[in-house]
């Protein structure tokens, strides 16, 4: 994980000098003061005996050693600011990066809010702990080095009483940091599974009225809470420890030093203002202790939030396009599908499409219509390639389109689902957003064909009205008439319809029908419909149950059949 971490550190190593240069000048600067006050110390002892003038030109060093640290500190802040949210930056960078590269398998798999927790606040926590790690980390072991280098200096046999206690410390510290680590992971993952549930909360609020099903989640709520409450206290408990016990082990170190420095003063072996030295590093050597204890608790956050990040960042992504993949221009585009022998499960032990086949002709209308669950709207998946087929091959134009690269496959669609998606922006964007370059006269041409132009028009701003993301200020209608406007403008050479009217009054949808037709022509259709009066004019039906086509044929036909297709249609005039 430090060696992960590291790598995206290195790249900023020109701020990483720089913060140790001045780190260094701060904490030697720092640290020669106390022999500075110790001097001056020696130079007032005995009565009438004050050296003014000699303390007078230590008071002026001890101000510009003053005043050198403070301005390294101040750079040195600067630099580990610059090195920490850079490095924040290419992290988030990174994670919405992959989230782009990501099948939509792992999309579904995953809840929404547990993603967004770990791009914002798992990045937040680790950005936390690393500026907490340069900032006192640093200075804190060149604290510890520097003193030992300047007690050297003074008197050896006081330093050693120093060092042979100081491995409590790191005892004790190392302790409870690994308790510290597992606790604060817990911690994460159970915060990460809330913000998921609040959000899934928030956004399906109207379901879980509608359903009364206020009080079993907020008892799941308070479950969570409960977890995240318990892990919480274990590891801000480690984390608290840590600092008093540190402290503890640093009194003794003072307590030492403070003994055998008076012993060695009073046999004569150092001065008044040498022992006066000796304390203050006594109690500066200590103090990086508690720093670093509080530090390293920080740092086993950190690490947990990281190991989340990196855990999203080394996700398998989604197949590439191969090297040679062809890309389908429209042009080249004649409406062919052919789908052999295809399989396909989202999961493995539950099978969905089983050895399916359709040969589609340029230019054909095909509708597919079955109960819920039965592989419709996996069928448009699969076409779109969203997944990828376990066995078989779906063929565009005569090539596998796993052979095809995505960006062209797609372009060569035009999708219009049951929901609606909308981006925040203007109307005008929304319906451009496949067609950016298209003029306002093309979008409202588009916008009248798809019998949106009348409810823009008496909008306070038309085609300038700015709509919130996923379209909340407009009615759900309104956002479907936008999706079919935004088709119409593009106008692909294959199309797919999955419920593209499901929103709209039956007047409306009369009228959009008769533009849907006069699209199609020329165009490969593929219609998903529940309401079976809207697919009459199909040339083919595929009926559709527990992933397998049970029939297929025209409308007629399958009437005529009086099968399962006749039971369907049927029931949708029963009382």
């Amino acid at each position: 994980m430090i060696m992960r971490i590291w790598k995206h550190i290195r790249k900023y190593w020109f701020y990483i000098v720089c913060s140790l240069i001045f780190a260094a000048l701060s904490v030697a600067s720092q640290l020669y003061v106390p022999i500075l006050t110790g001097n001056a110390i020696d130079h007032m002892i005995g009565v009438g005996k004050v050296d003014f003038a000699g303390v007078a030109a230590i008071v002026r060093v001890i101000v510009a050693a003053t005043a050198v640290t403070a301005i390294s500190q101040w750079i040195f802040g600067i630099c580990n600011n610059k090195i920490t949210y850079n490095v924040s930056r290419d992290l988030r960078n990174a994670a919405i990066a992959k989230i782009q590269r990501l099948p939509v398998s792992y999309l579904d798999a995953h809840p929404t809010g547990d993603l967004v927790s770990r791009v914002i606040a798992d990045v937040e926590q680790f950005a936390d702990g690393l500026l907490m790690g340069f900032t006192q980390f640093f200075t804190g072991v060149l604290t510890i080095l520097g003193t030992l280098g300047f007690m050297l200096y003074v008197n050896v046999p006081i330093t050693l009483v120093v060092v042979c206690v100081t491995p409590l410390s790191f005892i004790v510290a190392g302790f409870i940091a690994k308790k510290t680590y597992r606790n604060f992971h817990m911690q994460t993952e159970v915060r990460g599974e809330q913000t998921a549930f609040i959000n899934e909360m928030i956004e399906g609020q109207k379901v879980v009225q509608a359903f009364c099903h206020e009080k079993e989640n907020v008892d799941q709520f308070d479950e969570m809470n409960e977890r995240l409450q318990k892990a919480s206290l274990k590891a801000i408990f480690f984390s608290s420890i840590t600092n008093p016990a540190t402290r503890f082990v640093n009194n003794v170190v003072y307590a030492g030093v403070a003994l055998v420095g008076a012993l060695f003063a009073v046999s004569g072996g150092i001065s008044v203002g040498q022992l006066s030295c000796f304390l203050s590093y006594a109690n500066q050597y200590t103090k990086p202790f508690n720093e670093i204890s509080g530090v390293v608790t920080e740092l086993q956050n950190a690490m947990a939030c990281a190991s989340r990040i990196f855990e999203l960042l080394d996700e398998e992504e989604r197949t590439p396009d191969k090297a040679d993949a062809r890309v389908l221009t429209e042009e080249q585009v004649d409406g062919t599908v052919e789908i052999s022998d295809v399989s396909f499960s989202y999961v493995p032990d539950r099978k969905l499409i089983e050895h399916f086949n359709l040969s589609v002709k340029p230019g054909e209308r095909v509708a597919i219509v079955g109960p819920t669950g039965c592989g419709k709207t996996t069928m448009i998946n699969l076409l779109m390639r969203f997944y990828d087929v376990d066995a078989g091959k779906i063929c565009v134009s005569g090539t596998d389109i796993r052979d095809i690269s995505r960006i062209s496959l797609r372009r060569s669609y035009g999708m219009v689902l049951q929901d609606t998606w909308l981006k925040s922006g203007t109307i005008y964007e929304n319906i451009a957003y496949g067609r950016p370059d298209a003029t306002k006269e093309q979008v409202i041409e588009a916008a009248k064909a798809a019998h949106a132009h009348s409810f823009i028009k008496r909008l306070q701003d038309g085609y300038d009205t700015v709509i919130s993301e996923d379209g909340g200020n407009i009615s759900q209608g309104q956002k479907q008439l936008l999706c079919i406007a935004r088709v119409m403008l593009c106008l692909p050479p294959m199309l797919i319809l999955d419920e593209a009217t499901s929103s709209i009054d039956t007047r409306t949808e009369i009228k959009i029908q008769q533009a849907f037709a006069s699209m199609m022509k020329g165009r490969t259709s593929f219609i998903v419909a529940h309401r079976l009066s809207t697919i009459r004019e199909a040339d083919i039906i595929l009926v559709m149950d527990s992933g397998k086509v049970i029939e297929q044929g025209t409308h007629e036909e399958l009437l005529a059949e009086k099968g399962f297709y006749a039971k369907l249609y049927n029931s949708q005039y029963e009382l």
